[in-house]
């Protein structure tokens, strides 16, 4: 039995394993560090889906933490892998598959019950995952996801910064999110070109938006042109002459030549319910 902690590149060399670009393969192999994720993550019992088993590191430390481990990988060519690594982990299932592919309804049958998410996830599938989780799912609890490390500022950002954009909005009004912690790039093999964060996403019940796709619509039309002002992009967004897009953020209580970065996700929430007053769509 390997010490995967420990040996996990003679293992993949053993295994001739080959690292396939398309999916973003940057694992984590120290134990201490893959503990510190787990209760970043606030496992202590219960289920965690894991996405993106990888080499089966933060697998085996998930298992350690939760009563059942679903952890989905993409990389059929991980699963020899996986069968030696998870081997003495009887809590874990290993799904090898396309999360993405598999719908809402599949996935929470598999979990069985409430659940947090946990992954180490390429940059490419960090918004529609997160996404996807916070508009889909009724039983995910949070996720916890290490990501480049601009892609958690941008998602845990403030308003008037440079990475306050349509995501940040997005996710936080429906939920909370918060840095846990910053991944130098030197603790990942093989070494990615930037530095990683982990950022935990606390689903909540926040605001009363009785229509998400009308509210997406608002931020999408407030952030597409940051150099113009929000009347103008509401204008745009909402086919309504200028005036009209200025009398309505009156009626907000907002400045004429705000723009969209400057709101926070309260006052978004009250723009899209003055909208939706409009009948606007």
């Amino acid at each position: 039995m390997y010490n995967i902690f420990m040996n996990i590149k003679q293992l993949l060399i053993d295994s001739g394993f080959r690292f396939n670009k398309q999916f973003g393969q940057n694992f984590l192999t120290d134990e201490a560090l893959l503990n510190d994720i787990c209760h970043d993550a606030q496992v202590n019992g219960g289920t965690v889906l894991e996405i993106g088993a990888g080499a089966g590191t933060l697998t085996r430390a998930l298992s350690r933490h939760a009563d059942k481990v679903i952890a989905f990988e993409i990389d059929r060519g991980l699963e020899r892998i996986l069968d030696v690594t998870l081997n003495d982990c009887p809590n874990v299932k290993v799904v090898i598959g396309d999360v993405m592919k598999y719908s809402m309804p599949q996935i929470e049958q598999l979990c069985g019950s409430a659940y947090k998410v946990v992954a180490n996830i390429p940059y490419y599938l960090t918004s529609p995952l997160i996404m996807r989780f916070v508009e889909e799912s009724t039983l995910a609890e949070s996720l916890t996801l290490t990501v480049q490390k601009e892609v958690a500022e941008r998602l845990a950002a403030e308003p008037s910064t440079k990475d306050y954009g349509a995501i940040t909005v997005a996710v936080q009004s429906v939920a909370d999110v918060h840095i846990t912690r910053i991944l130098p790039r030197e603790l990942f093999y093989p070494q990615p070109n930037v530095d990683s964060a982990v950022v935990r996403v606390d689903r909540r019940s926040k605001f009363d938006i009785s229509s998400p796709e009308l509210f997406r619509k608002t931020v999408r039309a407030a952030f597409a042109m940051r150099r113009k002002t929000l009347s103008n992009c509401i204008s745009v967004g909402f086919g309504i002459s200028k005036p009209q897009a200025e009398q309505l953020l009156a009626r907000c209580g907002f400045a004429s030549k705000c723009r969209g970065e400057e709101l926070s996700v309260e006052q978004f929430v009250v723009l899209y319910k003055a909208i939706e007053r409009e009948g606007l769509k």
